[in-house]
């Protein structure tokens, strides 16, 4: 497990016990240490065994000095405690009980917390959403990955470390996880490209950050795109794209309206009352000039492969006069197909059409590739994603 413990016990070992051996009323409660759960007797000056993973109230009320937690519920983010703690996995914890049970006078030190390297870093973690996105399964979400565990950052004074009450600590910077965490990197980013690129529409803007992420591992994300959509987001190369996939208000009206929307419920989206789903704006999502590509197998008959067209347009924005080849990467399962599989452009702000055809075999797991434009500077990169 992993946990922060700001707390100094300059290495001292103190008494161990294990709630469950200290009750008030019920070990039942005991063993995971609720707050007036614990004997006081008991626990006091020692450092308790908890089977539960909450803030440490109930160990801190009591007078413990410190607590041991086992648990396996959250393996990839760590913590603040209201006394010095540590995590443990559910293995480590039941040797720990098993030295407490088979030791007179069983002792812990509990140290503070290091920073160690996560060799398997970059993944998501194992409280972010995934996909694919149930109200519209041909867009890929997400769509991007942003730092957002163990994050150091600005904490209001109006409140605790842990946010309890009887947490006594007040402190300007904290270390928090969360969505809430990855969000404003990723807004940082998004205004960081915009400061050097004003004009930019919000579509050319995703785009950027979307093709110039960083790719993942899908050894370690086995959710692979459903977890990490296009990458780790990239700011220094989000500035410089080569190209980016736009799209303004009628690309997003035809999309809306392919998804069934009435006139009505158009209106309610753009506020424009002059709007509405015609035969001219009833698009498909699959031509919607999105940065990523999903296809949905529809099973039918007996084909051993299903395959659909996707239209896009990319727009220049790096050098005026260059060349962009398509390269494809994908197993042997999934077939891309690109035309014209090469573009030239002459100037800046240039657009230039394609398609790409996806053909899948019927039957599999969810399979994914890549399409790459390279101009030998820019690799614009789009997942590719059969489901």
């Amino acid at each position: 497990g992993t946990s922060i413990n700001t707390f100094d016990l300059k290495g001292k070992f103190y008494p161990l016990i294990w709630g469950a051996d200290a009750p008030k009323y019920s070990s039942s409660e005991s063993r995971v240490c609720f707050p007036g759960s614990l004997n006081e007797t008991l626990v006091k000056g020692k450092i308790v065994l908890c089977d539960y993973l909450d803030f440490m109230e109930g160990p801190l009320q009591a007078g413990a000095v410190g607590a041991l937690i086992r648990d396996d519920g959250f393996k990839d983010f760590a913590y603040t405690f209201m006394l010095p703690a540590s995590v443990l996995g559910l293995t480590d914890g039941s040797d720990i009980l098993h030295y407490i049970n088979t030791t007179k006078k069983a002792e812990a030190a509990i140290l503070r917390s290091t920073e160690e390297k996560d060799e398997l870093a970059p993944y998501v973690a194992s409280f972010s959403s995934r996909g694919p996105n149930i109200l519209s399964l041909d867009i890929l979400k997400p769509d991007i990955t942003a730092p957002g565990v163990d994050i150091l950052a600005a904490w209001s004074e109006a409140t605790t470390v842990t946010g309890v009450v009887n947490d006594k600590r007040i402190v300007p910077y904290n270390i928090i996880s969360g969505t809430s965490m990855s969000c404003p990197h990723a807004t940082a980013v998004a205004a960081y490209v915009k400061s050097f690129h004003p004009t930019w529409s919000p579509s050319a803007i995703k785009s950027a950050l979307m093709t110039t992420a960083w790719p993942m591992s899908p050894k370690t994300n086995t959710d692979l795109e459903f977890a990490y959509g296009s990458g780790l987001i990239n700011p220094s190369s989000a500035i410089d794209p080569g190209l980016v996939y736009d799209a303004g208000e009628i690309d997003y009206i035809k999309f809306l309206c392919g998804q069934g929307y009435s006139s009505k419920q158009l209106r309610l989206v753009t506020g424009d009352n002059k709007t509405g789903c015609t035969k001219a704006t009833n698009g498909s999502a699959l031509d919607l000039n999105y940065p990523t590509f999903a296809l949905v197998v529809s099973l039918s008959g007996d084909d051993t492969y299903f395959s659909r067209d996707f239209h896009r347009t990319v727009t220049n924005v790096g050098s005026p006069v260059s060349t962009y080849n398509a390269i494809v990467n994908a197993p042997k399962e999934l077939d891309i197909k690109v035309k014209p599989n090469v573009l030239s452009f002459k100037s800046i702000g240039e657009k230039k059409s394609f398609v790409v055809t996806v053909a899948v075999k019927v039957g599999l797991p969810t399979v994914s590739g890549t399409l790459v434009w390279d101009d030998g500077v820019h690799k614009v990169r789009s997942p590719v994603v059969a489901f």
